[in-house]
């Protein structure tokens, strides 16, 4: 029976997730099974997409909908609803049940990353839903945090206020982006923070992995950062998404 698995988002032409789920199903034998890419101009649209899609079995959300999303769905698994934003939709039994597999990637990724003899604070960048994910996964992993963000509203400081004061960088040893900017197609654009603060001491993550140096990353790693990107956390999530799938 045909199965038919996707990934919704504003812009998802720059994800790996199709081609990483073509050859799992391939390699595993589910030659049934297909991974789709969904853009919608609106979160509205899901409902269409959901009713035309035949076989529609699973979903995985991406940027800026991971919020939005829970108004469309009938349950949500408890640590996607403390979190606030869900990544991953499983449809069972007419239901659509919502998860976060993002938070526990992020965790996994960045304990196996960072040495375990330092202790961190983190700057996250960005208040969004991945932002969210992020926060859930330092609070269990006890590193303090502070966000960012272009409207100093929804974080601890706006970025004005970060490029002002060299202390926030310079004791923000962990810093993460959580912003799509940078991201495919728009290579060009970058978190507007002076990287001039940023030194070899500092642990960059960005959640962006297409392209694999961002702007962000690169300009980190010319003032001797350590640097990451988030391709090993999609591989993390989209196993754990597969897992709920087949749950």
């Amino acid at each position: 029976m045909e199965k038919v698995f996707g990934l919704i988002g504003a812009t998802v032409s720059h994800s790996f997730s199709k081609s990483y789920f073509d050859e799992k199903f391939f390699r595993e034998g589910f030659r049934d099974y297909h991974y789709e890419l969904f853009p919608l101009t609106n979160i509205k649209e899901l409902e269409t997409l959901i009713t035309e899609t035949k076989g529609l079995s699973g979903l995985n959300v991406t940027i800026p909908y991971k919020e939005q999303v829970m108004n469309y769905l009938n349950e949500v698994d408890p640590i996607a609803k403390k979190i606030g934003a869900v990544n991953v939709i499983k449809f069972k039994d007419g239901k659509r049940i919502g998860f976060n597999t993002d938070s526990d990637a992020f965790c996994e990724t960045l304990e196996n990353w960072l040495p375990k003899d330092k202790t961190f604070e983190a700057l996250i960048l960005g208040t969004g839903g991945s932002s969210k994910a992020v926060q859930e996964a330092l609070k269990k992993l006890k590193i303090t945090y502070k966000l960012a963000s272009r409207d100093k509203e929804k974080g601890d400081y706006s970025y004005e206020e970060v490029n002002k004061d060299s202390g926030i960088i310079s004791k923000a040893q962990l810093i993460i982006n959580t912003t799509p900017l940078g991201m495919s197609p728009n290579t060009d654009s970058m978190p507007p923070i002076d990287y001039e603060f940023i030194t070899k001491d500092h642990y960059v993550y960005d959640l962006i992995y297409n392209p694999a140096r961002t702007m962000f990353l690169q300009k980190s790693e010319m003032r001797g950062a350590n640097i990451k990107n988030g391709l090993e956390m999609l591989h993390v999530q989209a196993e754990k998404s597969w897992q709920i799938w087949n749950n």
